[in-house]
């Protein structure tokens, strides 16, 4: 006979990516982002398709200038919410850097496509045309 309120194994292992989550977000918070990214990376391995993790990621190689590697944690998030603004936004800044012009221009036009007073995106954009 299964007990009705036993502890099952997903239960356990849901409730251990939980804590592994908000210590990846402790760690980012306080700027640790070598140790942030090992643990990000580890929790992608058993929750590939978090949204906050990826970009979180993303960001983090960006700021270590790694941007092509940055570029496909973008792309990973945006599989999952194509209109995040922030993600797009990034994601341009990188192709911006790696001097992909035409590419950061298309991610620019997505985001003025979902917020067309977008600001940041207005300078990127009067920064590629000077």
């Amino acid at each position: 006979m299964v007990r009705l309120f036993s502890k099952i194994p997903e239960d356990i292992t849901f409730k251990k990516n939980i804590e592994q989550f908000k210590k990846f977000k402790k760690l980012v918070k306080s700027k640790k982002y070598t140790e942030a990214l090992k643990l990000g990376l580890d929790y992608l391995e058993k929750v590939p398709y978090n949204h906050d993790v990826l970009f979180t990621i993303g960001g983090i190689y960006y700021l270590k200038n790694k941007y092509r590697t940055a570029i496909s944690f973008f792309d990973r998030a945006l599989e999952i919410g194509d209109s995040d603004v922030e993600v797009l936004l990034l994601k341009a800044y990188s192709h911006q850097k790696l001097q992909e012009n035409e590419i950061t221009i298309s991610c620019c036009n997505k985001i003025k496509d979902i917020d067309p007073k977008n600001k940041s995106v207005l300078i990127l954009l009067s920064e590629l045309n000077s």
